[in-house]
């Protein structure tokens, strides 16, 4: 594995399946095979719904969740989506009180059907419900920006969190944007293991992220990298080298 490997968690993550499966056909075949993964194909994963657009659009011409649609103009490649999800629904992020003069006081919105009539209510809109400019995701990507204003009206009394509490009592989803620090701090993070501290022997203790996994019988123990060589000894004594022997690899500057 390439220490360049290594240092991306996403790509990292892949290969570790990708060695799971493999040592799963060798307990069941008794063959062994080599695995590979690169960096590109690992983020090209997470990319999937954009090639899914491309598509669409060379079908189509247009995407009508893009906020390009219906006043914009596509070209021959799916546009930047700015704050927009893009992902088949309405979604953006939307200001909160505070973004005068704080770059975080945003949430992140998504428009479904499912729940459209509870935003209605949540956004004291109850016409909107059978309004036909509204009633379906096609008609209201039209006037999105209606209830967008609509929930920024909302928003501007009420911070991320009391905003995310209030459509919370409407059964309606939305999520706080955090910042990383908010992040690092956030206390349900730390208790679920999702954020742990590590102590390393020259820097001391610093944060980093823990196994996404949760698992009943057993929580993993997440460490520091070793340090340079750490493990020369131990590992070489393991092979069949004598103390002397490594002491003279040291002494050669081998090791």
């Amino acid at each position: 594995m390439s220490s360049a490997a290594l240092g991306d968690s996403n790509t990292g993550m892949h290969l570790l399946i990708g060695l799971l499966a493999a040592l799963l056909q060798r307990e069941k075949t008794g063959k062994g095979q080599r695995v590979t993964m690169s960096m590109q194909d690992a983020v090209l994963n997470l990319c999937r719904v954009k090639l899914r657009d491309q598509q669409r659009l060379e079908k189509l011409g247009f995407l009508e969740e893009y906020p390009q649609y219906p006043n914009g103009s596509f070209g021959d490649a799916v546009p930047r989506g700015g704050n927009a999800s893009g992902g088949g629904q309405p979604g953006t992020m939307l200001r909160c009180k505070g973004s005068d003069h704080d770059p975080n006081a945003y949430i992140y919105f998504i428009n479904q059907d499912h729940n459209w009539a509870n935003t209605c209510d949540a956004l004291g809109k109850p016409e909107w419900k059978t309004d036909p400019a509204f009633a379906t995701t096609e008609a209201r990507v039209s006037h999105i920006q209606d209830v967008w204003d609509a929930i920024e009206e909302i928003a501007k009394d009420k911070d991320k969190h009391e905003l995310t509490d209030y459509f919370d009592q409407f059964g309606v989803p939305c999520s706080a944007v955090l910042s990383m620090k908010e992040i690092m701090y956030d206390p349900s993070l730390r208790d679920s293991g999702s954020i742990v501290e590590v102590e390393q022997p020259l820097r001391g203790h610093y944060l980093t992220v823990g196994c996404p996994m949760k698992f009943s019988a057993f929580t993993p123990e997440i460490k520091s990298a070793p340090l340079l060589g750490e493990h020369n000894s131990e590992i070489l004594k393991e092979l069949g080298y004598s103390e002397q022997q490594i002491a003279e690899m040291k002494t050669k500057k081998v090791i």
